[in-house]
């Protein structure tokens, strides 16, 4: 069970919060018992005792301060915690490969999961609108960026957090390589799963992750019409030439259901995808309908899987197929 004996994940992620960013970084486990007493670990991997000391003071201080804390114990440890990459990619743009990213990585939160974020679509990144994070910028410590924290408890980072909005980044493959490097090579704490939104195709920023990062696995998005699953089926082909297990497939846009009325029409068709995934022998991971809630909800940065409404349940179904899909690689 993640979370604590009482279930009281709430007091956990406030005690979290009072440890300053330093010490979130290196936060890799941190639970709150019934008894009053706090037990956190500690990555220390790469200080010398003076820090080490004083990383343990500050967060020995921190806890204590909280007045449901009776006892404050840490372990450090010099060991990195496990942490499996998911890449979620597609094979042409406008499929809402990124809302999809966001998404699931709060409702990975949500269940408990320690989940990190990285917006790898160098071009067009749109994680920090997602997310309700506009305007934030990272910190960089020891050369490495640390990732920005979110009010839905995802960590995340995004080339649109280090460039002005708006501004277009007219980089070659090489550049955006070395970005996505940046990204992915911070300090990222305890994250357990780490999700990463890729540009659409299959270019340089493709390759480099599946070269130099080896995602865990990969989901691939797509809508029911053929174009996009032509697209689509290319993606996966990338993924299978360079021995990255597709996790499964996700119809977007299955069905516009009226505001007004409640009937459902299928602009983009219907079931493409879930019969694309059987004809290729991959899995079909669900399907998320077109709906005007999911478009303003976006919009206004509050994702949908924050709410146990019907859209909220779509993306949580899909993220508990990830979260077993996850657990049967241990």
């Amino acid at each position: 069970m993640n979370g604590t004996e009482d279930g009281s994940g709430g007091s956990e992620a406030a005690l979290k919060g009072r440890l300053e960013p330093f010490a979130q970084s290196r936060l890799q486990s941190l639970r709150l018992g019934e008894n009053g007493v706090a037990k956190l670990v500690l990555d220390v991997a790469g200080l010398d005792a003076l820090e080490r000391e004083r990383l343990e003071s500050a967060a020995r201080d921190a806890l204590a301060a909280a007045p449901e804390v009776r006892e404050v114990r840490i372990a450090l440890t010099a060991d990195k915690p496990q942490r499996r990459i998911v890449a979620i990619g597609s094979g042409k743009g406008g499929v809402g490969k990124s809302t999809l990213t966001a998404n699931l990585a709060v409702a990975l939160a949500r269940m408990g999961r320690k989940v990190g974020l990285v917006d790898a679509d160098i071009y067009g990144p749109s994680q920090p609108r997602l997310l309700a994070a506009e305007g934030t910028k990272p910190e960089a410590r020891d050369n490495k960026l640390v990732p920005v924290p979110s009010r839905w408890g995802v960590p995340f980072l995004s080339m649109g957090q280090l460039v002005e909005p708006g501004r277009a980044l007219a980089w070659r493959g090489p550049m955006a390589s070395n970005a996505l490097s940046q990204l992915m090579d911070a300090h990222w704490g305890d994250a357990e799963v780490l999700l990463v939104d890729l540009p659409p195709g299959t270019g340089d920023v493709q390759l480099t992750m599946v070269q130099r990062f080896r995602p865990a696995g990969a989901i691939v998005v797509s809508t029911p019409q053929d174009l996009s699953l032509i697209d689509a089926t290319r993606a996966i082909q990338l993924f299978e030439q360079t021995h990255i297990p597709v996790i499964g497939l996700v119809e977007n846009m299955a069905g516009y259901i009226c505001p007004h009325c409640g009937e459902t029409s299928d602009p983009f068709g219907h079931g493409g995808v879930e019969a694309a995934a059987a004809a290729l022998g991959q899995a079909f991971l669900g399907r998320i309908p077109l709906t005007l809630a999911i478009r303003s909800a976006s919009d206004a940065g509050t994702p949908p899987a924050s709410t146990d409404t019907p859209e909220g349940a779509a993306f949580a179904a899909i993220a508990r197929r990830l979260a077993t899909w996850l657990d049967n690689q241990k």
